[in-house]
């Protein structure tokens, strides 16, 4: 029997290569986000609003499927310094706190041993996972709205544990790559861990922007 005359015989070549190339072009434009981010978080307090647009960027790619222009994420991360300036200093001044805490731990200064370790990394983990997921929220709104988004995943963990489980995971892991690799690299991680934050809550209802 002959093949059918419509298809030509090297077609799934054709789309395996399209494929490959589709999956190459979404990892650059992810690895170009993350370095956007480290860019743009260079001061150090413009951590949050620099998360906040690129959070905004990737629901708009997942949206219409296609990235915002320039001018549109400069606009959004204008909008977004006011609140996001004091959201850095609080998530900044905790991180230093638990990695005091986790240090202090390792090196026996405070008594506990493994299982104090072994607790506090969990409970580091859990809080990493929480705001992940509010970072996923404010992007959803446009990238403002910190306060609002931060009261909406409080309420959504508890009905949603495996995705905050989830959460935790990638952003655990995300911070063992971290130390692992070298510098340079650490860009391009975080845009993918900020992607797979968004994929994880892909099917959270899309709320109407709200003010920070």
């Amino acid at each position: 029997m002959s093949a059918p005359t419509d298809v030509p015989a090297h077609s799934d070549t054709a789309l395996a290569r399209g494929d490959w190339r589709d999956t190459a072009r979404e990892a650059t434009d992810l690895a170009l986000l993350g370095f956007a981010v480290a860019l743009a978080a260079l001061p150090v307090l413009t951590l949050a609003p620099a998360v906040a647009t690129a959070g905004a960027a990737l629901h708009d790619r997942s949206v219409t499927g296609a990235w915002p222009d320039a001018r549109t994420s400069l606009a959004r991360f204008g909008r977004a310094l006011p609140a996001g300036l004091a959201v850095s200093a609080v998530a900044l001044a905790a991180a230093a706190l638990l990695a005091a805490d986790l240090l202090a731990l390792i090196t026996g200064r405070v008594p506990g041993g493994g299982p104090a370790l072994a607790l506090t990394a969990v409970v580091v983990a859990v809080l990493l996972g929480y705001a992940g997921l509010v970072a996923v929220a404010v992007g959803r709104t446009g990238g403002r709205g910190w306060r609002a988004a931060a009261r909406r995943v409080a309420r959504s963990c508890p009905e949603r544990p495996g995705v905050w489980a989830a959460a935790s995971g990638v952003c655990a892991l995300a911070v063992v790559l971290g130390v692992l690799v070298t510098p340079v690299a650490v860009p391009i991680l975080g845009g993918y861990t900020l992607a797979a934050l968004h994929a994880l809550d892909a099917r959270r209802p899309v709320p109407a922007p709200e003010p920070s």
